[in-house]
């Protein structure tokens, strides 16, 4: 099976580092081999242009550029979606790993 990689994005990439960890915790206890990282969402077209993630996830403080982002996933044909303020507040890193298998139809 081919590596998936899952891009988070936030206002500086800083915040989403903590959930980084725990999604790769997460995903390998499960046994998945993924490429999981955050960016800062003024470097996102960048990324989608470097790593071409399988799916993006933003930030619940950054969700009011949804729009934006979405402009620039929608033409490299990515998903994209804001992350669950619950489960980002809690660094729940298997809810959000879920989350991004659900878009990315795994």
């Amino acid at each position: 099976m081919a590596t998936k990689t899952i891009m988070l994005a936030c206002a500086a990439g800083m915040s989403t580092s903590l959930l980084v960890a725990n999604m790769q915790k997460a995903a390998e206890s499960q046994g998945k081999d993924y490429e999981i990282f955050a960016t800062s969402t003024a470097d996102v077209d960048a990324k989608l242009n470097e790593k071409h993630p399988d799916v993006v996830l933003l930030g619940p403080q950054v969700a009011y550029m949804k729009e934006e982002v979405k402009g620039q996933t929608d033409k490299a044909g990515i998903p994209l979606d804001v992350i669950n303020m619950m489960d980002y507040g809690m660094m729940k890193g298997d809810n959000v790993l879920k989350a991004a298998e659900t878009l990315m139809e795994v």
